[in-house]
């Protein structure tokens, strides 16, 4: 009898130390997403107004871990790769940075491509709205010839506009287009 009564109690302290204990799990793990939310939010933030961010570079990054951010993209300088880890590194809640952002390469060809890129996307009136902004939406990369075109735009038909136009510029040997298409835009 002593040990049914026993068995019985210890079966009842265990699903109470399991029903505890549960809730408490879960509750951390939500204010762990919370914190990412809140450090991806303000991580964000931090890249888009570094003063030296232009159309011609591409910032991005990715929360490994609480507390672990990595640093992806490619810069035309060393010193807006410089200011964004150390942007980064000061907001509460970032324990390291990953800086994997690449240092594109000093080059007067891809400079001008640039340039004629920027003027012959910018220029044509459906795509004009997206020059408009402190940091427009569309990001044009150029190494070695190769054009990269980042960010967002409002529908396909913007996305391929894009591609094409920068596809008509002498010099360029490659278009590879990665605007992502705005869903809610639709």
């Amino acid at each position: 009898m002593k040990t049914k009564w026993a068995s019985s109690l210890i079966t009842v302290l265990f699903l109470g130390v399991l029903n505890f204990s549960l809730p408490r799990a879960e509750a951390q793990s939500q204010g762990t997403q919370r914190m990412q939310e809140r450090v991806s939010k303000e991580v964000y933030h931090e890249l888009v107004m570094l003063p030296q961010l232009s159309i011609f570079d591409n910032l991005a990054y990715r929360i490994d871990s609480p507390g672990k951010v990595t640093l992806l993209g490619q810069v035309r300088n060393a010193v807006l790769k410089g200011e964004a880890e150390s942007a980064v590194k000061k907001i509460e809640g970032v324990e390291s940075v990953n800086n994997q952002i690449e240092i594109l390469p000093p080059s007067p060809s891809d400079d001008r491509i640039r340039r004629q890129v920027a003027r012959a996307i910018f220029n044509d009136d459906n795509l004009f709205p997206y020059s408009m902004g402190s940091v427009p939406p569309i990001h044009i990369i150029v190494k070695g010839g190769r054009v990269a075109l980042e960010g967002v735009v409002n529908s396909q038909g913007d996305k391929d506009r894009a591609s094409l136009r920068a596809n008509g510029v002498p010099g360029v040997f490659e278009v590879q287009n990665n605007l992502k298409v705005n869903q809610s835009a639709k």
